[in-house]
């Protein structure tokens, strides 16, 4: 099954959705409002199709598993970071590394210093465990 790809006619539709903060053409994100409320009304036992619904989402355009979807990753995030997780800016990098080039030299020294300091601890970690095996 592939990603869904929004239109720019579907993109205007759920831009103009007060439950949206933007959308692409392949993503949208959510208001943080609107996350903790349908996590309150799905604890209550309202279907995540019938929340979408009622927010005027239609399921046929965001696509017919992204409410149960959106919804379990969200209950997930309010378990472990509480009801502030769900705001767009406390996702994170989702693994990307920081681009090094968009930095200052005395940035880019103090980054290196510290990968340096990680590096050599990890090294003398692993010539104890290396010494512990050879006893």
């Amino acid at each position: 099954m592939s990603k869904r790809i929004f239109t720019n006619e579907e993109m205007q539709a759920l831009s103009g959705n007060a439950n949206v903060e933007r959308c692409s053409e392949r993503s949208i994100t959510y208001g943080k409002d609107f996350k903790i409320n349908a996590v309150k009304l799905y604890k209550q036992g309202l279907s995540s199709r019938d929340i979408f619904r009622q927010a005027g989402f239609d399921p046929d355009m965001i696509g017919k598993r992204q409410p149960k979807d959106c919804i379990r990753r969200w209950i997930r995030i309010w378990k472990a970071k509480g009801e502030g997780g769900l705001s767009a800016e406390n996702r994170g990098g989702q693994g990307r590394r920081r681009n090094l080039n968009n930095l200052n030299d005395a940035d880019k020294i103090k980054r290196m210093e510290a990968e340096i300091a990680y590096l050599k601890a990890e090294n003398d970690f692993l010539a104890k465990l290396r010494a512990g095996r050879a006893e």
